[in-house]
């Protein structure tokens, strides 16, 4: 029972729950991205490509078509998490930047600035 005890503790960790949504949600985001690039950019790609279709394009014998959409792909997802990033530190940044607000003193310290400020007199 121990074992299982032991590896219920690791499963439910936090950053081990964060780690499954990450891969769940890449995944997700990924399937996305393929479509934007299959469905959006490389219908106009094609056009440009004198042979009619980018997934026929060859290099000495090599079919490298698919491989360039693959590029494209990593290329905007890449783009894509980057951009994020940069948001989610701005956001960071922005809270970070506000000062915390300067605590009341106490009522012994009023007390002692009192004083203070009276000896000055």
């Amino acid at each position: 029972m121990g074992f299982i005890k032991e590896f219920k503790e690791f499963a439910m960790k936090g950053n081990v729950m964060d780690l499954a949504v990450g891969v769940i949600i890449g995944a997700a985001f990924g399937k996305i991205v393929t479509s934007v690039v299959e469905d959006l950019i490389m219908p106009i790609v094609n056009r440009l490509i004198p042979g009619g279709t980018w997934q026929t394009i060859t290099f000495h014998g090599l079919k490298v078509g698919h491989f360039a959409g693959t590029v494209v792909d990593f290329v905007i997802v890449a783009l894509s998490v980057f951009l994020m990033v940069k948001a989610l530190n701005s956001l960071k940044k922005e809270e970070a930047a506000a000062p915390a607000p300067t605590p009341e003193p106490s009522s012994t310290d009023k007390l002692l600035m009192e004083i203070r400020d009276s000896l000055k007199k």
